[in-house]
Order: C-alpha cells, then structure tokens, then sequence
C-alpha cells in the first residue's frame, strides 16, 4: 500500500511538538537547575528531545507550506502531452480552489473556483490514494461531447487549429514514442496545445456534469484515462491548480530537459 505522505507528515509534526511542549513545560527547568548546581556550562538533553525540538519548526513549516500554499508533484504518464512530460515535476497552488485541512481535506475556507481549461491535481475517484492531473473541461451543469475527436461544451463545437505534426523527436528526453497530430484549442479565452492520433478510435459518448462535480479530460486526448472512462470529479477531490514546471528529469532514461524548467502551465 502507497504511505499517505501527508498523514505521516502530519504524525511527525505532532508527535515532535508534544515532545518539545511537555518538555519544555515539565522537564527543561529541572535540567538547567541540576547544570547549575553542577556548575555545567549547559545541561545534557536526551537525544529524542533534542531532535524533536530542532525538527520540530521545520516540519511545521513543511507541512504548513505544503498543504496551503504549493506542493510539489512529478508527472508519470503521458496523458497530458504535449502540455506536460513524464518526468516533468510541478507546482501545484494548494490555494487557488479554497484552503483544506490536511489528511482530513475539509474546506476551512473559499477562496476561488476552477475555471474551465485549469489544469487540476486532484484524488483520483476510484481510487482517491492516487493522485491524477488533467485539463477541466465541464463545469458543474455542463452538457459535454465528444464525437469524432471533436470536442463540444453547451451544444458548441470547442474551436482548433492545426499546428502540424508531433512527434517525440521534438523532446530532447523521449517519453514514450509519440507521433500525431497536434493541435491548438481554445477552451473560453485560454489557448492550450493537445495530441489527436488519427488511428486511434474514439471515446465517443455525452454528458451532463452534476452539481459538485467536474469534467476532466487529458491533453493527450487518445491516451489518457479521463472522465470519458470513469466518470466525474467530485469537487471534494480537487487538490489544486497546477502553475508551473521547476525541474524536468527522467530517472528510467537519465536524462532530462532543462529548457522546461520555469515554464508555466496553461
């Protein structure tokens, strides 16, 4: 089973706080008296309150940075090329949909709401261990389509254009072979890239998205498993709106792309 990294974050935190309060409240004076009396210049601390009280404030700072400002993630899959690349790592704003408590992800306060065309971190729903990102495509009440490899929002075809071809040549760490047609699309007044493969057969259908719930699709259109296969994201799910790349490294090639570093995501 894959470790919650945000329960045992939060686990340190506390346990490394309750051992530096009570310490500090019940223990510490005692120490200092006994250094007096025997004239030491400080007192000896057991190791375990020694490290609680020095990682104490850092893991704090982590986990608060963490779970209300930004929080790093790396991209596994190809489903959101040509937008992002495996072996891409990045930025997450924790913020943009609303503060969550940690562990528990409970709204403690609204600050925005997504947007269609947002690219979105969010808990996968059928298994909400596993994080998974895609581009927002419906907005609660939404009729989406999706017939041809033309995609409709309201009745009304999303606009494209041709940018010519694709292919992996164009990345200088190759992840995975790709060669189709790409494509710019604009979704309300973002423009953004995506991948048609014009042999690959269709994930035709409709929809209509539900109260509290949004509809997400993958750049990689033909590649990706989107809400065409498993249905919505229910708004509780949502982690946050992805901004920016800071670091491009492939550990299965040992390679990377350093021109990537810095770019935004749109």
């Amino acid at each position: 089973m894959k470790p919650d990294f945000s329960l045992l974050l939060v686990l340190l935190t506390a346990v490394t706080g309750i051992i530096w309060l009570i310490d500090s409240l019940l223990f510490r004076r005692r120490r200092m008296d006994k250094a007096v009396q025997k004239e030491l210049e400080r007192p000896h601390e057991p190791v375990v309150i020694e490290y609680s009280r020095s990682l104490f404030p850092i893991l704090l700072i982590v986990l608060l940075f963490r779970s209300f400002l930004f929080e790093p993630f790396k991209i596994p899959s190809g489903s959101m090329i040509p937008t992002l690349l495996i072996g891409d790592f990045i930025v997450v704003n924790k913020y943009a949909y609303g503060l969550r408590l940690p562990v528990l992800n409970t709204k403690i306060l609204s600050v925005g709401k997504p947007d269609r065309g947002d690219v979105v971190v969010f808990h996968y729903p059928v298994d909400p261990k596993v994080n998974f990102i895609k581009r927002l495509i419906g907005l609660p009440g939404d009729r989406i389509a999706y017939r041809n490899k033309q995609l409709f929002v309201n009745g009304e075809a999303v606009p494209v254009s041709g940018l010519g071809r694709y292919s992996s040549n164009e990345v200088k760490c190759a992840t995975p072979r790709v060669d189709a047609l790409r494509l710019q699309e604009t979704l309300g007044e973002g423009k953004h890239d995506i991948l048609i493969h014009e042999r690959s057969s269709g994930r035709d259908g409709q929809w209509e998205v539900p109260e509290g719930h949004y509809f997400v699709m993958g750049d990689n259109r033909d590649r990706s498993n989107d809400s065409r296969v498993w249905g919505f994201v229910p708004e509780d799910h949502l982690m946050g709106r992805a901004v920016g790349i800071w670091l491009n490294f492939d550990y299965t090639k040992g390679c990377g792309d350093l021109s990537r570093v810095g770019d935004g995501i749109h």
